[in-house]
This record gives structure tokens, C-alpha cells and sequence, in this order.
């Protein structure tokens, strides 16, 4: 752990009018520092670590979709969580992912602070660089604290944000396909 991660959150109590030394809070600088690397440690992480090889050949050229994959990520605005689910498809080209590696590869952008609409661009580019598919697409819908707990505090909103490339940016018809596969069109 950083060693003055704990000390500023130690100042930032004090700032916020509280004592630090109160029973409740002896112990917080240090739990606060640690979640907060634990919340951030998609910086400690490469897409190649994520991937590991798991590359394997396939005759599949269909449409590849994981939806519903959770994620939690930071608000780089206000340091707040949001927190929702990854929808990613991409079309094979002679190689497909392990299916965790998609999930991972979520987990990994998300675990960085972020807004939502370069999360979304981030993973479609990276499971596109790793596989060279013909076509990834990537659908994330999230409720931002930052919207809920603050500012205007709308309860029910939720951000959708997507990213088509190549065959799902090109084709209608593929796209259309995708978001009828996750339920996002009729």
C-alpha cells in the first residue's frame, strides 16, 4: 500500500471537521486507503496479464455475445462509484476468447477511475486488439452515484453508452442482431 495514502486520508477527516482519533475512526485513513487501491487496482493490470494466452482456434465466424457482466467502477469527477453491467459481442475471426477473459477485461477498465462513455470505448478497443475480430460491439448501462446521491438526485436514471466496431459499426443488420440478443431492441 502507499505509505501516505492512509496519512491523506487521515487530512482529508480532519478537513471534513471530524477527529480522526475518535474510537470510530481510528482505523479509517487505513481501510479507506486500502479500498481505494482495491477500487483502482485496474491500473496494476495489462491486457496481456488479463488475456494469458487464451487465445484458441475456432471455425466460428457467428456473433460471440457475454452480456449482463456486473461492474463497479469511480466516477473520475467525484470519486463516486456507478455501478452496472457490460454488454460485449464481437465476431470471430479463426480465434476466440475464454469466456472469462471478456469479463476481465471488463473488470480491469472499470477498476480504474473513469466516465463511463471511455470505459465503454476502452473494452470494445482492447477485446478487438486481442482478437482481431471483424466486428465488437459493447452496451454498458449504469446508475452514477454522482447523478443519485448528489447534484440533481434522480434515483431512477440510468446512462447507456455504446461503442460499434467494423462489421457491427458497418451492417444494420448485424448491429440490429446484437441489440435484439440483449434485449435492447424490439
Amino acid at each position: 500500500m502507499n505509505s501516505s495514502l492512509p496519512q491523506h486520508y487521515r487530512e482529508i477527516l480532519k478537513a471534513l471537521g471530524e477527529d480522526p482519533e475518535r474510537e470510530g475512526l481510528l482505523d479509517t485513513p487505513k481501510r479507506a486507503a486500502k479500498a481505494m487501491q482495491y477500487l483502482c487496482h485496474g491500473y496494476e493490470q495489462t491486457l496481456e496479464q488479463i488475456v494469458n494466452g487464451a487465445l484458441f482456434a475456432s471455425d466460428n465466424d457467428e456473433m460471440v455475445i457475454v452480456q449482463d457482466i456486473e461492474l463497479y467502477s469511480l466516477c473520475e469527477h467525484h470519486l463516486l462509484p456507478f455501478i452496472g453491467k457490460a454488454h460485449v459481442a464481437y465476431i470471430p475471426t479463426g480465434k476466440v476468447l475464454g469466456l472469462s477473459k471478456i469479463a476481465r477485461i471488463v473488470d480491469m477498465f472499470a477498476r480504474r477511475l473513469q466516465i463511463q462513455e471511455n470505459l465503454t470505448r476502452q473494452i470494445a478497443e482492447a477485446v478487438r486488439d486481442v482478437t482481431g475480430a471483424a466486428g465488437v460491439a459493447v452496451v454498458i448501462e449504469a446508475k452514477h452515484m454522482c447523478m443519485m446521491m448528489r447534484g440533481v438526485e434522480k434515483q431512477n436514471s440510468v446512462m447507456n453508452t455504446s461503442v460499434m466496431l467494423g462489421a457491427f459499426r458497418d451492417s444494420s443488420t448485424t448491429r440490429q442482431e446484437f441489440l435484439q440478443l440483449i434485449g435492447r431492441s424490439k
